[in-house]
């Protein structure tokens, strides 16, 4: 039976089952949550004569976008499980007849399937939850309650409430299904009321479950400068896990992304994939385990490793939002739904524009003054860019930031290098035409600083063991509210002195090496999960005072590329290795998941036997920047950059475009070509690069995606060198969508290091 307040549709279900006689307790309580409910004792006393003449009625639960559908059904054990995860039904289907759970043996036995399982119950395989009560049990076994549905921006909202019988705990699994992206986003919250220490062990975002005869997982892993190396393996039976346990530096060694199909190996454009991320700045753990019975559970969440959670009453443990995509035709549709999606709905400032910029790094590294700085405003007026972003070695004054040895932690301008302080940087590169950004790493310190002397115990440090450093730094505690405010007042002060600064590069180039908190005193198992919410209270602060301030999210390269962190920055740093060829597949890897508009991409000086149209053209693609010495490069290098920019500004609505075609891999061949489209189709932009070419290989053509086929396309080589004459023999040709997409274009060569970009324009 339903109930509708205010808009909202509650389904309750009366009975979880009244055969049994010692299921009565879970017939009352069930009565009791209709009570609580202000349903009408008439209506309760109906409800319970139509149950008791009728036999127990199922009750589903389904969750639609446009093409998928997740259904659950509470059986007769008053238990809820997963019936169907596919291709979106049809109405005519009646989701009573799902297949039945797994090893399922009777009506009132059931296992495997169960949409959020507790450890200790009868399911044999990896939980969703682990809890120990007050006086020591080990479980709890969750009984449906009521679920309600209500449309929220974007999508529909499911929410379905749980509670074991026994004990006053709660568990409300969250959904919201995006429809047109075609994008399910789910959470869980728990909470108890019992007198006495409550423990969380394990503590899933989602389970999900999946079968067919065969499983390739796709995983993202590297390390330093060798972010989201792709790789495929099957999936037989038993466990493959994908987990970080680095606090701060989460994913350095481990992308928080995975890709799972069925039957064959993951294909571009055709075949079943299931695609999904953890938005968590800090550890996590995919869980893929494929059962006796050929069945494949995975379980999404943060990493409980080290952090048995000490659940205070009456709190609420939220955990992740785990994002998932499911697609009949290959990750390439996947990638278009999280990227629309992130556009739509996640990224922070999605419909406004970013800067490109002059970065001073690899230009000075540590070594500059005023001077050197103010000249650089008006290099990068004429090259073109928005900015110019000052990076690390601006601070400190008792301990100077020469190095990253020290200073870390004394965000004070150093008066040896920048007399005149921050305000004067900020005056003089706006008189110049040039917004300012500058680099902090708010969350760490160096044992040589001010800080460190002053407040050791806001360290996060082991009290009796020798100290490890990571970078010659340590990380600050933020689970301590002063840590909070030091690290929101980093931010706070330069906005104070300087209203006008626009952009902050956030650094966080540490894990957490020494763990322990004496905030968290004896429940250190909570640190992980206390830091990451504490990191949020500060961005919170940043963003409700400055809400149009823009950051960039960076962690020692891509160490930090989580779509709940891209609510408060508009961008991230993929990786420090800017190497063009070592980015085409760093970017291909990212791509899957991020919109071009969020990833930073930078031309600098790695791998100088690429040719400047080379490294400009593979970091066109993405939120374009500069990080190079200008005064060094030959003119028709720098005027190909003056150029370059003007096209990327021109061409930005659709280099943009959530509408991205991977169309030849560089993880298959010496080649790798992208192409991304405008929503309306009447524009394109296709990149080629060519690699390392094999001695006369074939060159085939490249099809093209996405087009109107009915529709006539003209054809442009675009940013060439400054005298430069297109040698495509297509160039300025007319062609219908229909050729390009199943004929194409000859877009590769056989040339080491060489690269195209191509207009596409519907006549």
């Amino acid at each position: 039976m339903s109930n509708f307040q205010n808009g909202i549709f509650t389904y309750y279900l009366p009975f979880p089952y009244l055969r049994e006689q010692s299921m009565r307790k879970s017939s009352n309580f069930a009565i009791e949550n209709l009570i609580q409910a202000n349903m009408n004792k008439a209506i309760l006393t109906a409800a319970m004569s139509l149950v008791a003449a009728c036999g127990f009625a199922k009750t589903n639960i389904s969750i639609t976008t446009d093409k998928t559908q997740l259904v659950m059904q509470v059986k007769d054990n008053g238990r809820l499980y997963q019936t169907y995860l596919g291709v979106r039904l049809s109405s005519n289907v009646n989701l009573d007849e799902l297949t039945m759970p797994r090893g399922e043996t009777s009506s009132t036995s059931a296992i495997g399937n169960e949409v959020y399982p507790v450890m200790g119950t009868e399911d044999y395989f990896e939980p969703a939850m682990e809890i120990r009560h007050a006086d020591g049990n080990p479980t709890s076994v969750l009984k449906y309650v009521s679920h309600e549905q209500k449309n929220v921006d974007g999508g529909v909202q499911t929410v379905i409430r749980l509670k074991d019988e026994l004990y006053p705990v709660n568990v409300t699994l969250y959904y919201i299904a995006y429809e047109k992206e075609n994008i399910i986003k789910q959470w869980s919250e728990i909470q108890h009321q019992e007198k006495g220490k409550v423990y969380l062990s394990r503590y899933a975002s989602s389970m999900l479950y999946l079968e067919s005869d065969a499983y390739y997982l796709t995983e993202f892993s590297g390390n330093w400068a060798k972010e989201m190396h792709m790789s495929e393996t099957p999936l037989t039976f038993g466990k493959k896990v994908i987990d970080s346990r680095l606090g701060t530096r989460a994913t350095m060694f481990a992308q928080p992304f995975f890709e799972v199909s069925t039957h064959s190996n993951i294909q571009e454009n055709t075949g079943e994939v299931l695609m999904g991320t953890i938005a968590w700045t800090g550890n996590f753990r995919f869980t893929f385990e494929v059962d006796n019975n050929g069945e494949l559970r995975i379980i999404s969440g943060i990493n409980p490793d080290a952090s048995n959670y000490l659940l205070k009453k009456g709190e609420v443990f939220r955990t992740p939002e785990f994002i998932f995509t499911l697609c009949q035709n290959g990750s390439g549709e996947g990638s278009r739904n999280f990227q629309r999606w992130a556009l739509n709905h996640q990224l922070f400032k999605a419909d406004e524009d970013r800067m490109t910029l002059l970065n001073n790094w690899e230009n000075t590294y540590f070594d500059f003054d005023e001077e050197k700085l103010t000249g650089l405003f008006g290099e990068a007026k004429d090259l073109g860019v928005d900015m110019f972003l000052l990076d690390d070695g601006w601070f400190g004054n008792k301990y100077p930031r020469n190095n990253d040895d020290a200073g870390l932690g004394d965000w004070q301008a150093m008066k040896a290098k920048l007399p005149n302080g921050v305000p004067y940087l900020v005056k003089k590169a706006n008189e110049a035409g040039v917004e300012f950004g500058i680099w902090i790493e708010p969350e760490m310190v160096n044992p040589e600083s001010e800080l460190a002397e002053q407040h050791p115990d806001w360290i996060l440090k082991l009290p009796n063991r020798e100290t490890y450093y990571f970078r010659n730094q340590l990380v600050l505690d933020l689970t301590n509210p002063k840590v909070q405010d030091f690290v929101f007042g980093v931010v706070d002060n330069l906005m104070t002195e300087n209203p006008r600064l626009k952009f902050f590069k956030w650094d966080c180039n540490s894990p957490i090496t020494n763990i322990y908190s004496k905030v968290e005193g004896e429940n250190q198992g909570n640190l992980y999960v206390d830091y990451v919410r504490g990191l949020y209270k500060v961005l919170d602060r940043i963003h409700t005072k400055y809400p149009d301030l823009m950051m960039m999210l960076c962690s020692g390269g891509g160490g930090r590329c989580d779509f709940e962190a891209l609510k408060y920055f508009t961008e991230f740093w993929c990786s420090d290795n800017t190497d063009p060829v070592e980015r085409l597949y760093i970017q291909w890897g990212f791509s899957q998941f991020m919109p071009s508009k969020a990833m930073c991409s930078h031309v600098t000086n790695w791998n100088q036997r690429a040719s400047i149209k080379f490294r400009v053209d593979v970091d066109f693609t993405c939120k374009l920047g500069f990080d190079i010495d200008l005064k060094k490069m030959r003119p028709e290098d720098l005027q190909y950059c003056r150029e370059a920019v003007k096209e990327y500004n021109r061409l930005k609505p659709v280099i943009y475009s959530p509408n991205l075609y991977r169309l030849v891999s560089p993880y298959k061949t010496k080649h790798c070509v992208l192409e991304r489209v405008s929503d309306d189709k009447n524009h394109a932009l296709v990149a080629a690069y060519d690699i390392h070419p094999d001695f006369n290989e074939q060159l085939l053509p490249t099809r093209l995606g996405g087009l109107d086929a009915d529709a006539k396309y003209r054809v442009k080589e675009i940013c060439l060198m400054p005298g430069q004459q297109s040698r495509l023999s297509y160039n300025g040709k007319v062609f219908s969508g229909d050729y390009l997409m199943k004929i194409g274009l000859k877009l590769t060569t056989g040339e080491d290091m060489s690269s195209r970009l191509i207009e596409i324009t519907k006549e």
